[in-house]
C-alpha cells in the first residue's frame, strides 16, 4: 500500500496511455483511472494539474489533433483562455498525465512515469 494516491488521466484508446497504466500496475500501483474524455476535468482542475506539472497550457496541447489544427492553431490565447478551451475540448489534452500528490508528470514516453514512481514512499 502506498502512502499517497496515484491518479492517471487516461485514454484507453491510446497506446502510450495503456503502456503508462501497465507500468504503474507492474510496479504494484493501482491508480485511480480517470477517463478524461468521458469525465473532462474542469478549468480549475486543469489549472491545478498544470501547476503540478510545472507547465503552461500550450505544453500539454495535442497540436496534431485535427480539432486544434482546424480551430486553434493560427490563433492566440492567454493561459486562462487555453485552460477554458482544454476544459471544453478535453481531446486536446496530451496524455497520459500521472498525478501523485502535488506532483505530476506527462508520461510521454510512458517510461517517464518511473520518474514519479521514484518519489513514492512505501511504508514498512
Amino acid at each position: 500500500m502506498i502512502s499517497k494516491e496515484v491518479v492517471i488521466l487516461h485514454n484507453p484508446r491510446c497506446s502510450k496511455s495503456r503502456k503508462a497504466l501497465a507500468i504503474l500496475k507492474e510496479n504494484g500501483i493501482t491508480p485511480e483511472v480517470i477517463e478524461y474524455l468521458k469525465k473532462p476535468p474542469t478549468a480549475k482542475q486543469i489549472t491545478q494539474i498544470l501547476q503540478k506539472l510545472n507547465k503552461e497550457p500550450l505544453d500539454i496541447i495535442r497540436k496534431n489533433e485535427d480539432l486544434f489544427k482546424e480551430n486553434f492553431k493560427a490563433k492566440s490565447y492567454d493561459n486562462h483562455q487555453w485552460v477554458e478551451i482544454l476544459s471544453q475540448h478535453p481531446i486536446l489534452i496530451e496524455r497520459p498525465i500521472i498525478i501523485l500528490g502535488e506532483q505530476a508528470v506527462l508520461a510521454r514516453p510512458p517510461e517517464k512515469v518511473l520518474e514519479l514512481l521514484q518519489k513514492i514512499v512505501i511504508p514498512k
